[in-house]
């Protein structure tokens, strides 16, 4: 079983026990359950449901496993016999999350 869900304008692919990273949730903390509610389509053993544009009734269950960062950007700008070179770097932070339940 599995479910394609949305949460701040992303889609992600889930299924019991996968891990995966989402934006940050300031709010949430470790070992705290998150309730997904955007479940958009729904596959079980013999069925599959599509939301229109969500499935009613269905949702899945996350646990916080804590906060992570991301891999690093690093933005550079340059223009050329002007010396001008300007580097940046960034890291995304994100909440890691381990899907316990798909309902629905």
């Amino acid at each position: 079983m599995y479910a394609i869900i949305e949460d701040h304008g992303r889609q992600y692919t889930v299924r019991e026990g996968d891990v995966l990273d989402i934006d940050l949730k300031k709010e949430a903390t470790e070992n705290e359950s998150i309730v997904f509610e955007r479940v958009l389509m729904l596959r079980g053993d013999s069925d599959t449901q599509v939301g229109t544009p969500v499935v009613p009734g269905a949702r899945v269950v996350a646990t916080v496993l804590g906060e992570e960062l991301g891999t690093k950007v690093v933005v550079r700008k340059f223009k050329r016999r002007k010396n001008y070179r300007r580097k940046q770097g960034h890291r995304q932070r994100y909440t890691r999350v381990r899907i316990e339940s798909i309902e629905g």
